[in-house]
């Protein structure tokens, strides 16, 4: 019988050797080097963070919304931001293709 945590475990080996990976590595590497742009990235995960967490208490509020947006504003006028954020987009879509094919077997059962 198959261990399939040895197949996921290679799989993440194969990951790190994607095009999109190495990408977003060297994405992150050149935010890392521009301190403003870098902690403006950490200050639009916290507020994201935040902001999850109010919504899932129902707590969401107006100046809520207007923080994330005056961030995502801001974060637009780094270059390297936005480059990582482009490099993040074509890992995702090699995520979203990748799970296809893992839940193939289960979506089949599903099947009518």
């Amino acid at each position: 019988m198959i261990n399939i945590y040895d197949s996921a475990n290679k799989l993440e080996q194969d990951l790190r050797q994607t095009q999109e990976y190495l990408d977003l590595l060297a994405a992150m590497t050149q935010l890392k080097a521009e301190p403003e742009a870098y902690d403006c990235f950490k200050r639009v995960q916290d507020a994201q963070k935040k902001l999850q967490m109010k919504q899932m208490q129902g707590d969401l509020s107006e100046d809520d919304v207007n923080e994330i947006k005056q961030l995502a504003e801001e974060s637009q006028s780094y270059e390297s931001l936005a480059k990582l954020m482009e490099k993040e987009q074509a890992l995702n879509a090699v995520f979203e293709e990748v799970n296809k094919i893992i839940f193939k077997p289960v979506s089949e059962i599903y099947k009518f």
